[in-house]
């Protein structure tokens, strides 16, 4: 679908902002203590200076008279309050006899300053160049034009000004007081296209010493050391199995054999060809062709049990027309196979029948070719040799003399924060109610105001982590400067920077929440659909979600300003520090090595406050492989008219008798339940409803959705007719009724509450969830992996691998068992340092 893109410089009118935002609140002095983090003023004062210079080569270009500017005096027409009247100024000091040039509405030393010899004035003393700038200039910094009326002048930087319609138009939610008193360019917030553009925040946060000192580092590193031990325990058992195989095999002992070494590139990522598991060390490599095997594979298959690589699936599609979305009987049925989110397109080129392992446990390779003659595969290694055993070594030596198995938690086995909230309107509570059960201590997840927090608040957030628990943490974006997060803004700064390297960017993919199918839409149209949402043929809104725009790889790229802010905004940067992160195994990688995808990514999605059971604004229920945190940035709500909603109520009830006829197990009439008031109770800043599962109630989770599938439906509405796995499948949403279902037959229920605007939501590796939109939602989340959830990383990884190898979620792109062979590194190599000073 093509469509026509907004010029640059539209009306004024068009596009008003009115969506919900965080970002143009009134500028708040706050008195930060020592332990706080400090608005960069000094980054936007660099940004400020920059923009000038880009203002000195495009000003003075209209409404140029040169005669006038030749005369010793000009005349300029100032409006103010709605009445103009005309003044008479002293032009610039000319000398030379050189013209002025800039005094036809140029801004911020527009003139050609070859042409005019100034002396530096005195401290304290003003010229008539910069009296000209902060008194007549009209030229608007956001827009650059200098005949769009009135503007208000910044009286804190005395440079910079915004004329009305632009305050109107991108700063909302701004009085012309508060501008007046702070721009945003003083504010550090300033969203026109050349601030957007801006890389000097985000290469000022790369570039940022950590903050922490030794003993910090020193104590953090024992942390980890504690941790981390038992897994790199683990890899080392298992290669030193392996490798008492490959002694015997060739006659030598331990001590004489040699391994051979594999030269990976860096840029490439080693991997099973098997069960698609990463490769970090020890493998066994064909002497023939290309295969390489895990070392989990070599295992299970000298026990005659390959569980690794499950052979691919076919999965069927059915189409049985538009009209049978809305509950009309399908007049045709149409089966094909298409390559869906849930199955890759690689194909196996070799049969795992017949392969098994010789009697001594020599492995052959399985493929086929003749130029192989099924050579036999051999014990390879990528770090040198007996690595991770000296590692090992050096670890427990600095654990022992350091007493970390002995030391204890500090904190108590029960938390203040968790108990019953009498008063729920105290803003100083640390808890969200999140369940409905009886159990009280169940009901509450921590949640402290990003304001409130101090450096003692991490040993409270590791307690609560260390559980499995789910965190909130309100308001972070009132620790940011207040960049806006609007769509358009967003688009605009996309669009800025990639109009002349990725144009195709602009056009994208959207997924239609009702048949599950990806459509081709401009991002201007998807962002208009935002706040108004369009209807399909039938009334019913057409529901759109943007994953991942733009790709995470080109965010900090594209939108440098927005990256920056988003990480200067979330809490914990121990652990959610993507550059330098103390506690984040994932920055532990060496620049040389390749390494995964953690974003940021973004997900753009419409949403309404009604369930509509069908087409509704979802996440489906999965589980990620690395600790996440999710922060919502924006929300816009967008109204249904009353054709939409007679129009919804019509056909919710065709949807009801359609799947009377079809879909298995007891189908209510009507509404079964409603959203208690306490979670969904339509609030201004509710924005996605969150249900987040315990990693103790996973098995009895994947049982019910193994009973009860064929009662919900997937691509065209269909109803589902297989299951492979039924969380990472990606195929279910739990509705109010299933919910229901699911405690009475099983007494299990999630954590449930609402992500306000400005939440962070931290999940921890391995617990199941689904997200539902209330509104329209733009939220932004960042992968981490933190040492408390290495094991659920190692279970997921062992799980992944087991799935058929053309599953959407089998290859391990996290490689966790090289992050902590590399963090192990890094942590032995500071308390060596910290023990000998």
């Amino acid at each position: 679908m093509a469509f026509a893109r907004e010029q640059e410089d539209n009306n004024n009118n068009n596009n008003n902002i009115t969506s919900t935002t965080a970002i143009n609140k009134p500028p708040i002095l706050r008195v930060y203590s020592r332990k706080r983090r400090r608005t960069n003023v000094a980054v936007a004062d660099e940004l400020a200076k920059n923009e000038e210079q880009q203002q000195q080569q495009t000003n003075g270009k209209r409404n140029r008279k040169t005669d006038e500017a030749a005369s010793s005096s000009s005349v300029v027409v100032v409006r103010k309050s709605h009445r103009i009247r005309r003044t008479t100024t002293k032009a610039p000091v000319l000398t030379d006899k050189k013209k002025n040039l800039g005094s036809g509405g140029g801004d911020d030393g527009a003139e050609k300053t070859n042409s005019i010899s100034r002396k530096k004035p005195g401290k304290g003393k003003q010229t008539p160049h910069t009296k000209w700038i902060e008194e007549e200039s009209l030229m608007c910094h956001q827009c650059q034009r200098n005949d769009s009326g009135r503007v208000v002048r910044c009286t804190k930087c005395k440079r910079k000004r915004y004329c009305l319609s632009c305050i109107k138009k991108w700063y909302p939610l701004l009085k012309e007081e508060q501008i007046a008193d702070a721009c945003p360019v003083c504010c550090g917030n300033c969203n026109c296209k050349a601030c957007l553009k801006s890389r000097k925040l985000i290469d000022s946060i790369k570039g940022k010493k950590e903050e922490t000192n030794d003993h910090h580092q020193a104590e953090f590193s024992k942390y980890m050391l504690k941790a981390l031990l038992p897994h790199l325990i683990r890899l080392d058992q298992e290669q030193m199995a392996e490798k008492e195989i490959e002694a015997k095999l060739q006659g030598l002992s331990l001590s004489e054999l040699k391994i051979k070494k594999a030269n990976p590139h860096n840029d490439e990522r080693m991997y099973c060809d098997n069960c698609k598991t990463s490769i970090f060390d020890y493998h066994r490599s064909c002497t023939e062709c290309s295969f390489d095997l895990c070392l989990l594979c070599c295992c299970e298959l000298r026990c005659g049990q390959l569980l690794g690589g499950a052979e691919p699936f076919d999965f069927e599609f059915v189409f049985r027309g538009p009209n049978y979305l809305h509950g009309e009987v399908a007049k045709k049925v149409t089966r094909y196979r298409a390559l869906d989110a849930g199955a890759q397109p690689e194909i196996r080129t070799w049969s795992k029948s017949g392969w098994h392992a010789d009697s001594d446990g020599n492995i052959p390779c399985p493929k086929p070719e003749i130029k192989c003659d099924h050579g036999y595969l051999e014990l390879k290694s990528v770090f040198s040799p007996d690595c991770i055993s000296k590692l090992v070594c050096k670890a427990k030596e600095l654990a022992d003399s350091m007493k970390l198995q002995d030391a204890e938690v500090t904190l108590d086995n029960s938390c203040f924060c968790l108990k019953p909230v009498r008063n729920r309107d105290n803003k100083h509570n640390n808890a969200r109610e999140a369940g409905l059960c009886k159990e009280s201590r169940g009901n509450f997840l921590y949640c402290p105001r990003a304001v409130d927090l101090q450096h003692d608040d991490l040993g409270h957030f590791q307690w609560h982590w260390s559980k499995g628990e789910p965190v909130i943490v309100s308001n972070v974006l009132e620790c940011t400067s207040g960049l806006s997060w609007e769509p358009f803004v967003m688009w605009r700064a996309f669009r800025q920077i990639n109009k002349n390297k990725n144009k195709s960017l602009l056009d994208v993919k959207a997924l239609d929440c009702l048949d599950w199918c990806e459509i081709d839409i401009n991002v201007h149209q998807f962002f208009t659909g935002y706040t108004n949402c369009p209807k399909d043929k039938h009334d019913w809104p057409q529901v759109l979600k943007l994953k991942d725009w733009p790709p995470s790889k080109l965010f900090e790229e594209s939108l440098p300003r927005h990256c920056a802010e988003f990480i200067s905004s979330l809490p914990f940067k121990e652990y959610t520090n993507p550059f330098k992160g103390a506690l984040n195994l994932a920055v532990k990688l060496p620049d040389e090595v390749l390494k995964p995808d953690m974003g940021p990514k973004t997900y753009i999605a419409y949403g309404f406050a009604q369930e509509l059971g069908r087409g509704d604004s979802v996440t489906r229920l999965h589980c990620d492989m690395s600790d996440a945190v999710n922060v919502l940035t924006h929300i816009a709500e967008s109204k249904l008219d009353r054709v939409s909603s007679d129009a919804i109520k019509k056909l919710k009830q065709k949807h009801l008798e359609q799947d009377k006829r079809e879909l298995h197990g007891d189908i209510q009439d009507g509404e079964t339940n409603v959203e208690n008031s306490l979670l969904v109770g339509g609030g201004p800043l509710d924005g996605a409803l969150w249900d987040i599962f315990r990693r103790e109630d996973v098995p009895a989770l994947q049982e019910y959705l193994k009973k009860h599938f064929r009662e919900f439906r997937h691509v065209h509405c269909s109803p589902l007719e297989e299951v492979i796995h039924p969380i990472h499948d990606q195929t279910f949403y739990l509705t109010i009724g299933h919910k229901k279902k699911l405690k009475e037959e099983y007494g299990i229920e999630p954590w449930t509450f609402v992500q306000k605007l400005g939440d962070a939501v931290f999940i921890p590796a391995g617990c199941p969830h689904q997200v539902r939109n209330l509104k329209s939602c733009t939220k932004v989340a960042l992968d981490f992996v933190s040492p408390e959830n290495v094991g659920e990383c190692f279970r997921l990884t062992e799980e992944f691998r087991k799935l058929p190898v053309n599953h959407r979620s089998i290859e391990d792109k996290l490689e966790v068992k090289k992050m902590i062979v590399y963090t192990m590194i890094d942590v032995v190599k500071k308390l060596e340092k910290a023990s000998s000073q």
